[in-house]
């Protein structure tokens, strides 16, 4: 662990941190990925389905920023309480290392803020970087602040765009929900659209995403295949879920509009494969934030779910949309639910397995606490908050061995892993799940197969 790119961070998980009075000019202490990436390696998108084999993804372990997280600001910045960050530190690099062996080769397990400082590291990013900023905080007067703030060091640019500190006489807030990489964007097939956050709380984790993405060398081959999305709608990447190369589904939620659905058929329409887009419409409550909070697929032919949204009796909450043939133009239909229809688009049978079983008090406990939220690292390997323990019971009624991350690491320490037996892995979370997101929240992938 320790460095990407050749450069190297602090690991908290070791002690490591880098001296400095003013903590507005001391680097920013993150965690970089496990392991480093060439240069000249350049990063290839591919996600046809949610449960290939992982190839590359990016994570965000927590930092400075969470611990500027206040009692005051914690409700504005979108969290339920404050967290233990050297504990949550800990929790994460252990999903990481998890992460690591699964992909079982170096530079797959990539850290945001590691890839905003590389492409800092260009002045025109970071020209561009204060720019578009500047833009969308029109409200803070940050204009007057524009050539200061692009005339920072690059490290000094980095500290400001994670953390909001620096020397100038400004204060942005920091950017805590980092952690969950997952909504900044989504991959789907070759093409990765960006987010439109719905939250100003997140607009800045847009910009991190955007500049990573246009300047970045890793992704110099994949510039054109950047989707965006019109002004004005809202999207968020946890609504977005990739069934098949020819069926994608999107959440119609709390934070992403119904104009943000529209777009994103349309779009996809547009440049992608896909043939069908399945608008699920959610309730507009903090609890479902987004699509994958009561829906996942672990395996092809297996989904946990939220029982109350999805069983067989719940009227049509599906909308059905499919090309037209011609250019801003699709059909839609009602579907009856959403298991029958991706039966019939898949053309198998599906199992869905309730998260927190088969009482109804503790199927609403455990999806508060994601337990739906599972994040598949390959077919039938998947990842969870070990204090699920009724979903995880169902899991292994469903032919799952169900193990602790450290055990899982313990038994692969000498060996790579070889996938075989389906596995669910019980990961602590004791301060992470404090932050209303679980493991597929925490994970962007970029490649899987």
């Amino acid at each position: 662990m320790g460095h990407f790119f050749g450069v190297r961070t602090p690991n908290p998980a070791r002690g490591g941190r880098v001296a400095c009075k003013n903590p507005a000019t001391r680097p920013l202490e993150t965690t970089s990925a496990p392991a480093a990436a060439p240069l000249d390696e350049r990063f290839r998108l591919g996600v046809r389905s949610e449960t290939d084999l992982l190839r590359r993804v990016i994570v965000h372990t927590p930092g400075d920023e969470m611990d500027l997280v206040s009692p005051e600001t914690r409700m504005d910045l979108l969290f339920d309480d404050i967290l233990f960050v050297g504990q949550a530190q800990t929790e994460h690099l252990l999903v990481c290392a998890v992460l690591e062996k699964v992909i079982g080769r170096a530079g797959g397990v990539l850290q945001i803020a590691d890839l905003l400082r590389e492409a800092f590291r260009g002045e025109e990013a970071r020209a561009a970087f204060v720019r578009e900023l500047c833009a969308i905080s029109a409200g803070k007067n940050l204009h007057a602040f524009e050539s200061r703030l692009a005339r920072l060091a690059p490290e000094e640019l980095h500290r400001f765009a994670i953390t909001g500190e620096s020397l100038l006489p400004i204060h942005e807030e920091p950017v805590p929900n980092l952690l969950f990489t997952r909504d900044v964007a989504a991959v789907v097939g070759e093409h990765i659209i960006l987010s439109h956050p719905a939250t100003s709380a997140r607009a800045r984790e847009s910009v991190i995403m955007s500049t990573i993405l246009r300047y970045h060398p890793g992704f110099e081959a994949v510039r054109d295949n950047v989707l965006t999305l019109p002004a004005g709608v809202t999207f968020e990447g946890g609504d977005l879920i990739v069934a098949s190369d020819k069926l994608v589904l999107v959440g119609h939620s709390e934070r992403t509009s119904f104009s943000g659905v529209m777009a994103i058929a349309n779009t996809l329409f547009a440049h992608t494969s896909v043939e069908h887009v399945l608008l699920v419409d959610l309730p507009k409550r903090r609890s479902c934030m987004h699509l994958d909070t009561v829906f996942n697929f672990i395996t092809p032919d297996e989904c946990v779910v939220f029982p109350p949204l999805f069983d067989e009796g719940v009227p049509g909450n599906i909308v059905h949309f499919t090309r037209s043939g011609e250019p801003d133009k699709f059909h839609s239909r009602i579907r009856p639910n959403l298991k029958t229809t991706l039966e019939e688009l898949l053309e198998r049978p599906l199992t869905f397995i309730p998260c927190g079983g088969n009482d109804a008090l503790s199927q609403r406990r455990e999806q508060w606490t994601d337990g739906a939220n599972f994040f598949a690292l390959a077919p039938g390997v998947v990842m969870g908050y070990e204090r699920n323990h009724r979903t995880f019971d169902m899991l292994q009624r469903a032919g799952y061995r169900v193990v602790s991350a450290q055990g899982f690491l313990d038994y692969h320490a000498e060996s790579d892993y070889a996938h075989g037996e389906k596995i669910a892995i019980k990961m602590g979370g004791t301060e992470l799940s404090r932050g209303r997101g679980g493991p597929r929240c925490m994970t962007l992938p970029l490649a899987r197969g």
